[in-house]
């Protein structure tokens, strides 16, 4: 009898013996965006990245948005153009973006009634961009 006793009294302290997997770490919009986006769109979106000059075209002001757009920020067409859904040519592609499009999915609604699963982080980014033009 004693036997059960002790392993039940030692399995907390066994369990802490066992290596945890590593969490994840997922970083956060603003980081992404900074990964990604500030080369080409500048730090505040202005479209004036380090590397823009060298573009060939200027990059959309992602400020000047929602303004643009009748006062309503475009976010399916923003998440379509990071997702690559709209390419424009050699001139105006996006890099891919893998990893945006990787791990968690949630539910959105663009404005066409429809809940669809789109990727968490991309989500994330767009609204980090709605943010920029506020």
């Amino acid at each position: 009898m004693r036997l059960p006793a002790l392993a039940i009294a030692l399995s907390p302290l066994l369990a802490a013996c066992i290596p945890m997997k590593d969490a994840v770490s997922v970083p956060t919009a603003a980081e992404d965006y900074s990964d990604m986006c500030a080369v080409c769109h500048g730090p505040a979106g202005k479209g004036d990245g380090e590397v823009a000059r060298d573009l060939g075209l200027t990059p959309p002001d992602l400020t000047r948005l929602a303004a643009d757009n009748g006062g309503v920020f475009p976010k399916a067409r923003v998440m379509s153009q990071i997702y690559g859904y709209t390419q424009k040519g050699p001139t105006g592609e996006m890099p891919a973006f893998g990893e945006l499009l990787e791990g968690e999915t949630v539910l959105v609604d663009t404005g066409d009634g429809i809940a669809t699963p789109t990727p968490l982080r991309l989500v994330q980014l767009a609204e980090y961009i709605e943010a920029l033009g506020r």
